[in-house]
């Protein structure tokens, strides 16, 4: 199974809708974790109701920083719109994902779905 990060700024919506969605649709192909470069306080409880929605639950996840995951993967998923801090020596993939922090709800519902479909599309690769 290949080791897959996600990376967005706080670690609070895009990774974690990230993670989750490849735990739920792909926990056979990887092993998902996710972080974020200034790691935020909580999650908000709108991604958590969102992802709710997609009958996905949140509880117990927390956001986290990069120096908290580890090392050893094999693809790395930036959503953050920032570079990454330091050499990095796996491939790094860019998505260019909106950051739907202080958004409308409905626009976060939006962007929760393009992450799911990023993911899925990123599974379908992988596995091939």
């Amino acid at each position: 199974m290949l080791r897959v990060l996600f990376v967005c700024i706080g670690n609070a919506c895009r990774s974690q809708m990230a993670e989750a969605f490849a735990r739920a649709h792909g926990g056979d192909i990887v092993v998902a974790q996710s972080a974020g470069l200034w790691p935020a306080s909580r999650i908000p409880l709108v991604t958590l109701e969102l992802m709710l929605e997609k009958n996905i639950s949140l509880d117990g996840c927390s956001p986290k920083g990069l120096d908290r995951t580890g090392t050893g993967f094999d693809l790395i998923l930036n959503m953050s719109g920032e570079p990454l801090p330091g050499p990095v020596s796996v491939p790094v993939r860019e998505w260019n994902v909106e950051d739907p922090v202080c958004l409308p709800t409905q626009r976060q519902r939006e962007i929760r779905d393009q992450i799911e479909g990023l993911v899925r599309d990123l599974l379908a690769e992988l596995g091939g």
